[in-house]
């Protein structure tokens, strides 16, 4: 009979996403945002964001299932994330995903965000390989992950963010500059009219002596990620043309390629020190022109396969949680229990995420 067609849903942020696969084929999806909502306030408004998803869940679930060709009763599981993202929001998303699966009487999984992102990949590309570098870079997260059968093996974490993520970072710079909300779109499209070489921005965490930031990684430069001092770096050069005409295309080419040349030159480097042959990148800023194009220039010279969803797969959608609940189901995991909760700060371990009562307490 094969496995059930899973229901993934996602509304850990700003995007409410409801998406359908079975035996890791996407079926359909769709994503409804409230971006717009937020522009005005130059980021995500928690309450507004959690209202939006109220309104837009059951509606968003039923055009996912019209684009598959497919009915309610045809859902045989159903995913939803748990955790990490933004408590009111993911309230809105479980809630949701528990009627469903108990009014449908099939299993609920719950499911950490960032093990969906790496998951993006494979309804494009199909299964991962086993092992594979994930770099996950987006509005909140930039981390390396070593992953082997995402489903089964716990997420070897290899390095994150001391401060500013690389989006965050694009999000706050686009402010300075005067660009609108979002912030990392905003840049790359200013950026095709700029010089790269234009501006010096610094590459943090980049030299020998950042090495002392890790342990786990024995390269000649931190594994770790910073961007908040080139945040700053940014701000300071926007302040110094006070007066004058600010040469936005040439700052943010400067800072896109700042930002392209840390990500890629060390997953290219974690690659190399874990003698893995595959980097996937992942996330929201893996939409962005630049990255996509130095990481494949950089893991072609080292002869290393790359891996990048297209863009409508990149940012947060119910895509994504399906695809980890259908590697889920096919791999035989228990299902969450109906009194599970939500966990907004989750450490990223496992794909599966099905927090109760004290996983709550602590997060909270």
């Amino acid at each position: 009979m094969g496995s059930p067609v899973v229901l993934g849903i996602e509304s850990s942020c700003d995007e409410t996403g409801a998406g359908l696969v079975r035996e890791g084929r996407l079926l359909g999806h769709v994503v409804a945002s409230s971006m717009d909502e937020h522009a005005r306030y130059g980021g995500v408004v928690p309450e507004i964001a959690a209202r939006a998803h109220v309104h837009a869940l059951t509606p968003v679930v039923r055009r996912a299932l019209d684009e598959a060709g497919l009915r309610m009763s045809d859902v045989g599981a159903v995913a939803v994330t748990t955790g990490p993202g933004l408590s009111g929001a993911l309230q809105v998303g479980l809630a949701g995903a528990k009627s469903l699966a108990y009014a449908l009487d099939v299993p609920l999984y719950g499911v950490h965000h960032l093990a969906g992102h790496v998951a993006a990949d494979t309804l494009e590309h199909g299964p991962l390989p086993d092992p594979c570098m994930v770099l996950v870079v987006s509005g909140g997260h930039t981390s390396l992950l070593l992953v082997r059968d995402l489903a089964r093996d716990p997420i070897v974490h290899l390095s994150d963010t001391l401060d500013d993520a690389a989006g965050e970072c694009f999000d706050k710079v686009a402010r300075v500059f005067g660009l609108p909300y979002p912030g990392g779109p905003a840049i790359d499209r200013a950026a095709r009219d700029g010089d790269p070489a234009a501006v010096p921005f610094p590459r943090p965490l980049t030299a020998p002596r950042d090495a002392a930031h890790t342990h786990s990684f024995p390269s000649s430069f931190s594994s770790s990620f910073s961007f908040s001092g080139l945040k700053t770096a940014a701000a300071r050069w926007a302040e110094g043309h006070a007066g004058r005409p600010l040469p936005v295309a040439d700052g943010a080419a400067s800072l896109q390629e700042a930002v392209a040349d840390v990500l890629t030159r060390k997953a290219v480097a974690a690659c190399r020190e874990h003698g893995v042959r595959t980097l996937v990148v992942v996330g929201g800023v893996a939409a962005n022109s630049r990255v996509r194009a130095l990481a494949e220039e950089r893991c072609r010279a080292a002869g290393i396969a790359l891996r990048v969803p297209p863009p409508r797969l990149c940012t947060d959608n119910g895509a994504m949680i399906a695809a980890v609940g259908d590697l889920l189901v096919r791999a035989g995991a228990d299902p969450a229990p109906l009194n599970m909760s939500i966990d907004p700060s989750a450490p990223l371990e496992t794909a599966s995420l099905h927090p109760v009562g004290a996983a709550f307490g602590r997060a909270a």
